[in-house]
This record gives C-alpha cells, structure tokens and sequence, in this order.
C-alpha cells in the first residue's frame, strides 16, 4: 500500500470503478466510492525491477487476490494459523509491515530476525517488485508479499494473528480535504487491534508534525490500547494544509507522549532524507490493552 510520501505525486484516491450512489454495492459485494489511503498509478517497471519481479514473484508474492489487478482480497480467504503454517512453514510470530515501499526495512529485519515470521503489504508495483528484489538477492524465507489495500487483508485476517504491525512513513495527505485518506483512522485501528495478539503493538513513524497530531486524536482516545510511549512532545493543538505548514509554529501547543526510535527500524534512505530537511521524526507505540 505505500504510503509514498510523496504528496505531489498524490490526486482523488477514490474508487471511480463506476458512477452509481456512494455505498452502492460492487458484484463483488464492496462499496463504490471507497475513500482510499493511496492512489492506483501504473508503475511501468524498469528492466531490473521486472527481472526481479519475474525470478522472485512465485517465491515470496501471495496469491490472495480477487482477480488479476485487484487490490481487494478474494472471497472466502482467511489469513489464519492455518494458512500460516502452510505459507511459512512454522508457527512463529507474524509481523505485518502496512505500506512496505522500497522494501529496505522489513527486508532488513526479517534478515535479523529468522525466528519471525514477516508479511510486506504494498500497492505499488515497483515497491513490490523492489522488496521482492532485496529479498531475494538475501534467499530470505521468512518474509512474503502482498499485493493488497491494506484494510482489506486485514478484515481478512482471523483474531490474534500478528505479534505487531508496522506503519512507517505513511503518505501524510497535507491537504486539509484529503486527512480523511490517512490510513490511520478508528476504523483500520478496529481491525488492528482484533488481529493483534494480546499484547500486540501497532508501531507508527511519520516525519510529518501534523500527521502526529492526527495520529495522537485517533489514537489516543480509544479503548483498547494504551499509549506506550515515554517521550514528551509539545504539538500545535490544530491542523495545517498543504503550503502553510509554517502557520503551525504560532498555534497554542500541547504536550503528547510518544516512543523514542524504534531501533528495529533501519534508518532508510526516506528517513535520511527527512533528516537532511531538518524533519522531526515521531515514534509511536500502541499496545492492544
């Protein structure tokens, strides 16, 4: 699902599958006119990346869609113990990475972490196509990929199945029309914390001062998880747009409490990019209460 970051590259993320009333029912049963939290784009693959997407793609894609380019997951499927056992090979703990992009961290932890079990949703096909790439280069076992809208794998999912989730660097939708395409909203957070094992956190990173005033509003108020973070931040108690973010500094504050750095995040190059323009990254740590 990445989860670019790349706001320009960004327009009407609206399912526009067919024109009838919003709500109005597909064949398939889903709603028309779905408020997605990304932007379907063709993503012509380079010579490299299509090598890589042809060596690698048996080995490590799921198939678990509802028919050649969908995003949606296919009727009847369950991503529960059992699957998990037959698509891994063991019972280890399960981590779902929402929005893997270029694939650098999840790759990278599932290289250190042979005993954990690792699941990279993303939409794009250079970002799959990238992961599958890194992983394969590795002969990496314990990772797969998917290629689906991220809340719809999760309603899929049966309860207690992941150890954690992950969303890192999600696509911040600056304009103030479009927040309600964050993929961090009550909703998604229903259906994280049902397939989180007891115990289980969502970890947030954004380097985006108003996508952590977001994530703090729909987060930090809803029963069921508990804020474990140890770090003071002081927040604009209001939202900005897209071109006056600078508005914020001259907003009455709040002090939020967040992570520090989680350190199983590698520093990826859209981090060090971040950094080099002087961005503030905020960690988050939810855990199912």
């Amino acid at each position: 699902m990445h989860m670019t970051n790349d706001p320009a590259a960004n327009g009407d993320a609206t399912d526009t599958t067919a024109n009838p009333a919003p709500g109005t029912a597909t064949t398939h049963g889903h709603p028309l006119h779905r408020v997605l939290s990304f932007v379907r784009r063709s993503g012509r693959l380079d010579a490299r990346l299509q090598r890589a997407w042809d060596n690698y793609a048996d080995g490590y894609l799921l198939d678990v869609n509802d028919g050649e380019g969908s995003l949606d997951v296919r009727p009847g499927f369950s991503l529960d113990a059992r699957y998990v056992r037959e698509t891994w090979g063991n019972d280890n703990p399960l981590i779902i990475e929402i929005g893997t992009g270029q694939g650098e961290n999840i790759v990278a932890a599932a290289a250190a972490r042979p005993d954990v079990n690792f699941l990279a949703l993303e939409v794009y096909d250079p970002g799959v196509a990238h992961t599958l790439l890194l992983a394969g280069k590795q002969g990496l076992r314990n990772i797969r990929v998917a290629q689906v809208n991220a809340p719809e794998l999760f309603k899929a999912c049966a309860d207690g199945m992941a150890a954690e989730v992950w969303t890192f660097f999600p696509d911040p939708w600056p304009k103030k029309k479009h927040h309600k395409r964050r993929i961090v909203q009550p909703a998604l957070a229903g259906e994280v914390r049902r397939v989180l094992a007891d115990g289980g956190v969502w970890r947030i990173a954004t380097d985006i001062e108003d996508y952590a005033l977001h994530v703090h509003e729909v987060m930090d108020g809803l029963d069921g998880w508990r804020n474990d973070g140890g770090a003071t931040v002081s927040l604009p108690t209001g939202h900005v747009g897209k071109g006056n973010a600078d508005l914020a500094a001259d907003m009455p504050h709040a002090d939020f409490t967040e992570s520090g750095r989680f350190d199983g995040r590698v520093l990826t190059n859209f981090e060090k990019k971040g950094l080099a323009a002087g961005r503030v990254i905020h960690d988050f740590t939810y855990r199912k209460a």
